[in-house]
């Protein structure tokens, strides 16, 4: 689903307009990749959270050559579903 039809379909569901969503959607957004930086993890309830954390120096191969190969430390950005959307998605086991 484009970010288009997401509008289209909040606006048609709600007393909102199509700008009114668009702007909450930006904002929550924005607000995300704030706190995400300044605290490490932004949590939207019944959706998931967004977490920085840090992943160790390792070592790779080069596929085609299969040399060993540094992988840098780095700082990497990962979401996790809250297990309330996860088993409404995927169905309880």
């Amino acid at each position: 689903m484009t970010k288009t039809a997401t509008l289209a379909h909040l606006a048609e569901k709600t007393t909102l307009s199509k700008k009114q969503i668009e702007g909450v959607l930006d904002e929550t957004l924005a607000l995300a990749c704030r706190e995400a930086k300044k605290s490490g993890q932004f949590v939207l309830p019944g959706f998931g959270k967004l977490v920085l954390a840090n992943r160790k120096a390792r070592i790779g191969r080069n596929p085609q050559t299969g040399e060993p190969l540094k992988i840098p430390a780095k700082r990497v950005c990962k979401f996790r579903l809250a297990k309330s959307l996860k088993d409404a998605v995927l169905g309880k086991k």
